[in-house]
């Protein structure tokens, strides 16, 4: 006849006395009266607690197990009782954790750890085991008692959440572009590499909260709504200016919403979704160069066509004043032979006349010759992005000069009503003389400063260069055709700052030469701006917002 777990335990007559000690410890004294529970509504909750226990001797030999025991491992009490506990074992579970086991509960201390341990009919599962030593009265350990649960299903739950963010983990670091995922208080909950390599490149302290900020700034009232409908947002481009010596870079940023249910205590009970974003930042550094190379190379056809033509027209009419001179002098001749009315002079007068009918030819022929400037539509302009172009246009040229380019562009400016090409010829004959002036410095800084802003209705901009400025006596003869403050003449004709006036007229706009501007030289350009009756929406619906050049010594605006 099979023995009962009990049956077999009492047969241990030192189980007996500790069984009596744990009754005395738990219940009282039985000579005190002070035993509040029966003896076998202990032994009752030993047998029905739903943890797996085991009551070995001290060489492992099975003395007692409950009802959990046989259901976690498969076996009754009478296939186990009696056998060493390493009939659980499996070989899976490192030598090392058994060295550990014997070591720490030999020394009277309580284990706790996991082991891979097998069932009856032979699958694997995993124990999470804790062994306590019991002592006798001596000190000396008599027993051991052993709680085990299977935590095979948990264990494989979270071995698969742990698997699934390897797993996403490595596809966001595989991600040719910046991610990261940030909390309702910007707090980064997960990033890859190239986020990581964001940190130290733009050294702008949490790159998340840098963009996060231009975001907002850039959306307003938008960025509210997205969240709260957990709608996304793509292609949001910002232009951000580089270290000392570095060119600038643009980046592109999407993000996409999502909510997550909170994991503490608090929330147990109540659905408490907290919002998160996914926000990938991507480097189109790239591709604006090579878009900003398109154009520009576009508008260097533009504008050498254009040269072209005033070239031409320079040409013409310099050629034609030069011819005017000696005619206005024959002109002056032959009406002082005409009031002589002498009839020995009647030949030579007769000469002067057919020499000038040949000269008014030759002007009607040149002034039909004088190519027209093409005229183009009048459009809404921000004069930042002229200039803007204009600096890219002459950027090899700064850059091999070495001239220090100081832009400091209003950030929100009015548009004006003009000729984009029209205007690209104004600042690039502005710019050129300036150029020139700071290259004849033999010594001294070469910088140029250019600065938009607003003056009342006016939008205004000054072009400052550190040459040698222009005296006042002649401040008011560089507006002449032909006249230049080159060295020798230099090697054009002196027709910029006539056709920057010319330009600047057509627009209805003036332009000065500040006469208290030194060293050096200031021209200040001033344009009336479009406006209209709610004139902020204006500008924004009009893209004023201005992104400073790129490649270019920026310090900015505002």
């Amino acid at each position: 006849m099979k023995k009962s777990s009990l049956q077999f335990l009492q047969e241990h007559t030192a189980m007996v006395t500790m069984v009596d000690e744990f009754d005395a410890a738990l219940f009282g004294s039985a000579t005190s009266g002070q035993r509040s529970i029966p003896y076998h509504l202990f032994v009752e909750t030993v047998e029905q607690v739903p943890i797996a226990i085991s009551i070995t001797d001290k060489n492992a030999k099975i003395l007692y197990v409950n009802q959990a025991f046989t259901q976690v491992t498969g076996y009754l009490p009478e296939d186990i009782l009696g056998e060493n506990e390493s009939v659980l074992s499996y070989r899976r579970t490192p030598r090392t954790v058994y060295y550990d086991l014997w070591h720490t509960i030999r020394n009277k201390k309580v284990w706790r750890g996991t082991l891979c341990n097998r069932h009856k009919d032979g699958h694997r599962y995993i124990a999470d085991l804790t062994i306590a030593p019991m002592l006798d009265e001596q000190g000396i350990i008599s027993h051991y008692i052993g709680m085990h649960r299977d935590i095979t299903q948990a264990h494989e739950a979270d071995q698969r959440v742990i698997n699934q963010k390897l797993l996403i983990e490595s596809v966001i670091n595989a991600s040719p572009m910046a991610m990261v995922v940030v909390d309702d208080q910007d707090k980064v909950i997960l990033d890859n590499h190239n986020y990581k390599a964001l940190v130290s490149d733009l050294d702008r302290g949490e790159p998340a909260a840098f963009f996060l900020q231009m975001l907002r700034e850039e959306m307003g009232g938008q960025w509210q709504v997205l969240q709260g409908n957990e709608q996304g947002f793509n292609s949001r481009e910002f232009r951000i200016e580089g270290r000392p010596g570095r060119r600038a870079r643009w980046f592109s940023c999407a993000g996409n919403w999502f909510k997550e249910n909170e994991v503490h205590a608090d929330a147990f009970f109540d659905n408490m979704p907290k919002p998160y974003l996914v926000l990938t930042i991507t480097d189109i550094t790239r591709q604006r160069r090579q878009m900003e190379e398109l154009h520009i190379q576009t508008l260097k056809t533009i504008m050498s066509e254009d040269e072209r033509v005033r070239g031409i027209r320079e040409t013409l009419l310099g050629a034609i004043h030069q011819i005017q001179k000696p005619m206005n002098q024959i002109r002056a001749a032959e009406q002082i032979l005409k009031h002589k009315n002498d009839a020995n002079t009647a030949g030579l007068l007769q000469i002067l006349q057919q020499i000038q009918q040949s000269g008014e030819e030759a002007i009607a022929t040149m002034q039909n010759c004088i190519p027209d400037v093409s005229q183009t539509a009048l459009v809404s302009v921000n004069l930042n992005q002229i200039l803007h172009e204009v600096l890219l246009l002459n950027d090899q040229r700064i850059w091999s000069n070495g001239i220090d380019v100081q832009w400091r562009p209003m950030t929100e400016l009015p548009s004006i009503l003009g000729s984009e090409n029209r205007l690209r010829v104004l600042f690039n004959q502005l710019l050129d003389n300036a150029f020139d002036a700071v290259n004849e410095l033999l010594a001294g800084e070469q910088r140029i400063r250019i600065c938009t802003s607003v003056d009342g209705e006016l939008v205004r901009v000054s072009i400052e260069d550190t040459g040698d400025g222009i005296p006042e006596a002649i401040r008011s003869r560089v507006f002449e055709p032909f006249y230049t403050t080159r060295s020798a003449g230099g090697q054009k004709a002196g027709m910029g700052l006539v056709i920057a006036k010319e330009i600047v007229i057509q627009h209805h706009g003036f332009i000065d030469i500040d006469p208290n501007y030194e060293p050096g030289c200031r021209i200040n350009i001033c344009f009336p701006f479009l406006r209209d009756a709610g004139s902020h929406d204006f500008l924004i619906r009009n893209g004023c917002r201005y992104q400073p050049v790129l490649g270019l010594v920026s310090e900015g605006g505002g």
